[in-house]
């Protein structure tokens, strides 16, 4: 969870989770919907999904047993190189060299290395021959706290008297800022179908964002009455526009124009195709994107959110 999302976000998150799936058997068990519902709000879905499949790997394949070495953890769906030592350091006690945002700084500043290949050599080199927990704790704290992106506290770093960035005034140039791209824009329209107070759910691919989760339905080239009539069995009166919603994501901005449409003739309550007719205040706690979820809850309390 805490890959790409901050701690005082992620706490609550974190006790729901463990509280429900107390271990990796429990979230083996578990159907993907689920998991991705309490994971709904986290973004970055794929880390859910990974998760659930890392669980049923280790619950199945392994017996049971969870790997205790970086070398078994990163065979994980989902570990990467820095995660699988991070998790091997900290849970088993293994020497093992991790390497993530904060400890890049670190190394770059105070040894004047900015290469990934480089750091890695370093990052390994540096390993002491016990206590290998409160050093990694410690190397990532001293950059979370001390060695900030910006306004680092040099003054009270306990490595400032041999700092290759400190010495050379380079503290803004290590390490070498990313050069930003700009963020595109992406559109897309939302069919808000309602019906006797349900409304229709399409569940998304597995793979690109929002994998495996319920959200509305997404007209194709023909047109949304076309794309309701063909696509999804149903007949719809004049549709709406209700307020644009945005949300960000890491490579594009998301611009979607959700379209109340009222529908006069269902499909069956039963799930068909990856569809679903669900309550609305149902709807709004399934496995559902936050700006979907948002949108649902406005809906759910009669806010037309016009």
């Amino acid at each position: 969870m805490l890959q790409q999302t901050q701690v005082e976000a992620a706490i609550p998150y974190y006790l729901r989770f463990l509280k429900r799936f107390p271990d990796a058997a429990a979230l083996a068990a578990a159907p993907q919907g689920e998991v991705l519902r309490l994971w709904s709000g986290l973004g970055y879905y794929a880390r859910a999904r990974n998760l659930h499949a890392a669980a049923r790997v280790v619950a199945g394949v392994l017996g049971g047993r969870f790997p205790d070495t970086a070398e078994g953890l990163e065979k994980l769906p989902g570990v990467g190189r820095s995660t699988a030592a991070a998790v091997a350091a900290f849970a088993f006690g293994r020497r093992a060299a991790i390497l993530d945002g904060n400890v890049k700084r670190v190394l770059a500043r105070q040894f004047g290395v900015e290469g990934k290949a480089e750091q890695w050599v370093l990052a390994g080199k540096l390993l002491p021959a016990r206590d290998i927990e409160a050093y990694t704790q410690g190397l990532m704290d001293l950059g979370a706290t001390l060695c900030r992106r910006s306004n680092p506290a040099c003054g009270r770093c306990p490595v400032a008297a041999t700092c290759v960035a400190l010495r050379e005034d380079r503290i803004a140039e290590l390490p070498a800022p990313k050069k930003r791209k700009p963020v595109p824009t992406r559109t897309a329209t939302w069919l808000v179908l309602l019906h006797q107070g349900q409304v229709l759910l399409e569940r998304r691919p597995p793979s690109g964002i929002w994998g495996g989760l319920w959200a509305f339905p997404e007209p194709g080239d023909g047109g949304v009455k076309q794309h309701c009539k063909s696509a999804l069995g149903c007949d719809i009166a004049p549709p709406r526009k209700l307020d644009v919603v945005e949300h960000g994501f890491t490579h594009f901005r998301l611009q979607a124009q959700p379209l109340r449409c009222v529908v006069r003739k269902a499909l069956p309550r039963a799930e068909e195709g990856g569809r679903i007719w669900l309550d609305l205040e149902e709807a709004a706690r399934a496995a559902v994107p936050a700006p979907v979820r948002a949108l649902l809850e406005r809906l759910a309390r009669g806010a037309d959110p016009r």
